[in-house]
């Protein structure tokens, strides 16, 4: 049965960032700088790479919040082209159409209705105008509420999106320091190339110049040879 957090293929670009901040740290190049060729280094990347799933099973706990986190996120809602594009434009354009052509017939009625102008006209223009106001109040109270509707949809978007970047965060973070590094510093304790340099056991066991004399075995003596025999 296949491991659920197994290292996903979309996740392996993660890890090879990973690896190549590990391959950055001081501990790692002071040992890579004995092999001046660079072969060292080619060999542990492509033993680190293959040896990615084992490396990620450092970090399952972390890894399995940041897939749970990343498979809640809400679908993005279908987008329709039409739709998109006239929607925006309707919200905004009804109430300020209906707004202005409910206060053109209420001041044409009123002016009507002074002039003494007889008939039914001035009152139909009146009631045209106060129906268009309250068209154009609906219209204003429907586009706010979409527009708030979409501004606490787009907050929780972000808020989740939030949380799903610092749960990746930890994520890398704990492959760094519980898998990579301590991955990386086996591998090369087993490189032979690395491990029997010359270069490396002169720079770490060669004594101090000023101390050499001292602790030179002349001058020590040899074990159990007493205080008598040795030279003068």
């Amino acid at each position: 049965m296949a491991d659920p957090l197994r290292l996903r293929p979309e996740d392996r670009p993660d890890f090879e960032a990973v690896l190549r901040l590990a391959f950055t740290t001081a501990e790692i190049q002071n040992v890579l700088s004995a092999d001046p060729t660079g072969r060292a280094a080619a060999r542990l990347r492509l033993r680190a790479l293959g040896d990615a799933d084992e490396t990620a099973a450092s970090a399952r706990e972390e890894y399995g919040t940041y897939l749970a986190l990343r498979a809640s996120a809400p679908p993005d809602p279908p987008r329709r082209p039409t739709a998109g594009t006239l929607l925006p434009a309707l919200t905004v354009l009804t109430p300020l159409v209906a707004i202005a052509s409910a206060a053109a017939l209420l001041v044409l009625g009123h002016l009507l209705r002074l002039t003494d102008v007889d008939g039914a006209l001035p009152g139909s223009l009146i009631t045209a105008g106060w129906v268009l106001t309250l068209i154009a109040g609906t219209s204003a109270l429907l586009a706010f509420a979409a527009l708030l509707r979409t501004a606490i949809r787009d907050s929780d978007g972000s808020t989740h999106a939030a949380r799903v970047q610092r749960s990746r965060m930890d994520w890398q973070q704990a492959l760094l320091e519980r898998g990579v590094l301590p991955r990386l510093r086996r591998y090369l304790r087993e490189d032979p190339a690395l491990g029997s340099s010359p270069s490396v056991a002169v720079r770490t066991a060669a004594p101090h110049p000023a101390t050499a004399r001292k602790e030179h075995p002349c001058h020590v003596g040899r074990p159990g040879q007493g205080t008598a025999d040795r030279p003068q």
